[in-house]
């Protein structure tokens, strides 16, 4: 893509692996059936985000749902796979901004006044 950028595609495994997640996660909750978006979609909602760097007025354009539901889905998603990942919860809890996730560098939101101390 000359003068683009290039762009990586995410893996059928990850993707399958993601939405299984949200899958059981909506069925431990009792979530109702009809949702704005299948668990596929859901889980693909979140590396469309953290690749692409939409707004989430944007992302929720492009997947048919309120900006409400694109953040909702965004949020509870990264949530569900950073529970999963322990090296993941540690760099949140030290305070890191920038982690990469598969291969892409991720920029994350201090959760605590604490975590925004200066490191350099």
């Amino acid at each position: 893509m000359p003068g683009g950028r290039r762009r990586r595609s995410l893996s059928r495994s990850t993707l399958a692996c993601a939405t299984g997640v949200v899958r059981r996660d909506r069925a431990a909750r009792g979530a109702r059936r009809h949702r704005a978006l299948p668990p596929g979609r859901q889980a693909l909602m979140t590396p469309v985000y953290l690749r692409k760097g939409e707004t989430f007025t944007a992302l929720a354009g492009g997947f048919g749902v309120s900006t409400a539901t694109a953040w909702r889905y965004v949020h509870r998603t990264v949530g569900l796979l950073a529970a999963r990942t322990p090296a993941l919860r540690r760099a949140a809890g030290d305070g890191l901004l920038y982690p990469v996730l598969d291969g892409a560098l991720v920029p994350t939101a201090p959760t605590t006044r604490e975590s925004t101390r200066n490191t350099a």
